[in-house]
């Protein structure tokens, strides 16, 4: 669930690491970095207003949508992407997650979805 950053030619901004993963947990893991959310459990988490995650047929994958910006996603990125609608908070998406992804550690996927969010946010893609 790495994304992979396309930037514009002479954009200083580096591309993310384009490592695979298998499951939801290693990919949000691997995505995570240092951000975590102080307030996860209440809050609600939604794309922000300039961005658009669409599938990608060709690629056969994800992708973040923005003005003159396109975010590759890997694994189960999108899986967590497309729960963040506003309405949910992020208890209710690791729930979600949780029982849509049996194979994965229900301890690791409530570890590492909300730092992976948290990333998201830094990053200004949701809010």
């Amino acid at each position: 669930m790495k994304p992979v950053t396309k930037t514009p030619p002479g954009d200083s901004t580096s591309a993310a690491d384009e490592g695979e993963g298998e499951g939801v947990g290693e990919d949000v893991a691997a995505c995570a970095g240092e951000g975590t959310v102080a307030d996860a459990g209440h809050w609600t988490p939604a794309l922000s207003r300039s961005v658009m995650l669409r599938y990608d047929r060709v690629r056969g994958t994800d992708l973040l949508l923005m003005p003159e910006r396109v975010v590759v996603l890997r694994g189960g990125a999108g899986a967590v992407l497309r729960l963040c609608d506003g309405r949910r908070e992020v208890a209710a998406i690791v729930a979600e997650l949780a029982e849509r992804f049996p194979e994965a550690s229900g301890a690791s996927v409530a570890a590492e979805v909300p730092e992976f969010l948290g990333r998201m946010r830094q990053e200004g893609w949701i809010r």
